[in-house]
């Protein structure tokens, strides 16, 4: 819950954080007149609502996975617009691809919604701007200090060599990312002279949006039948979560199986869920980037 001081500025209700000044709210739990989306995670962007203000590039994801008959409100990056007693903006978050956080000024005040965000480098996504404030609202969801992520250079060689001696041992890689965001993340980290790359159907759609948006990615393929039976043994696939342990990946066998998520830096994380390698890689900030961030702001609350 927020502090008594941020009642009337921002407002934790049964719907979501609310901003009554402007009357919108920022990522709504349930459907309203106005959302304000940071990003088109499912568990920030829902169904149901009038009308979604986001980035043009998040927009072009809302439609991709709530539907093209919903109504976008499209805001470019630090443009200010006026809605009610509030300027609101939006600013990188360098989370996936078009995320942002929501910035709102009223009366000489200033408030931040970070949404998630990432500070690390990521071709696949707007690159993260600080930003001063009095009131932060901040993301935390590594927030403990054993989360301090390695270098992604370093990651990026373990997934190559990974997939490397896959090939040599005849064995298809299949590697789990969240197939919006972390998936063209891993793809973008990919080396296409070890073998062909195929992407489960989830991943492929909202890859091609990445592409249209004008996100250079390797080349790849369906990680169709035919697809799995042709470059058997030679393939990585890049898979949401949910296609581990299920018939879809017998059709890759023999296979290894790998997870790249921040939840990996857990031990025991992986050996419990049943993966051959676990790869460090989020795309949230790490407990010295939060504090980081938290410094940076200013803010007094």
């Amino acid at each position: 819950m927020y502090c008594s001081a941020v009642q009337g500025f921002l407002q934790n209700t049964s719907s979501g954080l609310y901003c009554p000044a402007g009357d919108f709210f920022i990522d709504p739990w349930a459907p309203v007149d106005r959302a304000v989306i940071t990003h088109a995670h499912a568990d920030h962007a829902r169904y149901g609502s009038r009308s979604y203000l986001a980035t043009p590039r998040c927009c072009r994801i809302l439609q991709e996975r709530l539907g093209p008959q919903i109504h976008t409100d499209p805001l470019h990056f630090s443009e200010p617009r006026k809605i009610g007693d509030v300027t609101l903006s939006l600013h990188p978050a360098g989370h996936v691809l078009g995320s942002a956080q929501i910035r709102i000024e009223s009366h000489g005040q200033i408030a931040v919604v970070t949404g998630d965000y990432k500070r690390g480098r990521d071709p696949t996504t707007e690159p993260f701007e600080p930003l001063r404030c009095h009131l932060l609202v901040t993301e935390s969801t590594f927030g403990l200090p054993i989360y301090r992520w390695p270098d992604p250079a370093s990651v990026r060689a373990e997934i190559n060599t990974w997939w490397r001696e896959n090939r040599d041992a005849g064995r298809t890689s299949i590697l789990l990312g969240y197939a919006f965001g972390k998936a063209q993340r891993l793809l973008s980290m990919l080396d296409p002279d070890i073998g062909p790359i195929l992407l489960h159907g989830a991943v492929d759609r909202l890859t091609s949006v990445y592409r249209e948006c004008g996100i250079p990615l390797p080349d790849t393929q369906p990680a169709s039948l035919e697809n799995a039976k042709a470059f058997r043994g030679q393939a990585i696939v890049i898979a949401p979560p949910s296609a581990a342990g299920s018939p879809w990946v017998r059709k890759f066998e023999p296979c290894s199986l790998a997870m790249a998520s921040g939840w990996m830096l857990v031990r025991g994380t992986r050996r419990r869920r049943g993966f051959d390698r676990g790869f460090v890689l989020s795309d949230h900030v790490d407990w010295p980037e939060l504090l980081q961030t938290i410094d940076e702001s200013g803010a007094e609350q």
